[in-house]
């Protein structure tokens, strides 16, 4: 092929990706393209999903979109240098048996469980805990079938209490998410939700953006099964929460 035969096969295949995409979507995500290009030539092999993400997490500000791609990008290559983190880079978090991933919900979006009682602050330091983050969503964002962009998780406080309690992780996490993963979440479904973790989460809810906190509902628990049911087969629900889908390891999906 050509190289104005390959221009044409990308343009074609970006319009087949974006086929959900306004006219005004369309056009800032070109204008983020080449302003992207101008300031670090290694945009131009980025997914254009992504840059839509980017975009859409910024109100379609191109502007603010670029600013943040750019500073996910020197983010990554900073600590993600090899490109991926290894189960053996995260081992100590993993041994802690605190994270699954199962199932699709009706959307056709991974589900990941996390158990909030088997997470207990890294003796190593904060960013043994964001290594374990960027494995997670890497390995979740890996199973997202074509066309899907976002997951379903559902956290579990089950058992919680303050040793468990770790304010700076869960920040960590948090930008993590929102800062170099945008638009990824779908839905956070939390339950079993004790009094006292209430105390921490009003401490955390300041630091969650508008459009996730738009994302984010407490379960009662004798709504458990049917508020599940509002966004997952029962095929798909977890065996724990009444379903028929075994939870399954993070690292082993």
């Amino acid at each position: 092929m050509s190289k104005e035969e390959v221009r044409e096969q990308v343009v074609l295949d970006e319009a087949s990706l974006l086929k959900d995409s306004t006219n005004e979507e369309l056009t800032k995500i070109h204008l983020m393209r080449d302003f992207l290009e101008k300031r670090d030539p290694s945009s131009k092999e980025v997914d254009v999903l992504i840059l839509r993400r980017f975009l859409r997490a910024r109100d379609l500000d191109v502007e603010k979109g670029s600013a943040m791609f750019l500073k996910y990008m020197t983010w990554r290559r900073s600590f993600v240098p090899h490109g991926f983190i290894s189960p053996s880079e995260v081992s100590d978090e993993l041994a802690q048996g605190k994270m699954f991933v199962q199932g699709l919900d009706k959307k056709g979006r991974p589900i990941t469980v996390a158990f909030a009682a088997k997470h207990f602050q890294n003796k190593d330091g904060p960013n043994a805990f964001k290594r374990f983050v960027v494995f997670a969503l890497d390995k979740l964002c890996s199973r997202m079938p074509p066309g899907q962009e976002k997951f379903l998780a559902i956290a579990d406080i089950k058992g919680w209490g303050y040793a468990n309690s770790d304010i700076r992780g869960y920040l960590n996490a948090l930008t993590i998410l929102q800062d170099y993963h945008p638009e990824r979440l779908g839905k956070l479904l939390i339950i079993h939700a004790p009094y006292m973790f209430m105390k921490v989460w009003k401490v955390i809810y300041p630091f969650i953006d508008n459009n996730t906190k738009k994302k984010i509902v407490f379960v009662e628990n004798k709504k458990l099964k049917e508020t599940l049911l509002e966004d997952i087969d029962e095929s798909q629900i977890p065996e724990i929460y009444g379903g028929q889908m075994p939870l399954v390891p993070v690292q082993d999906c």
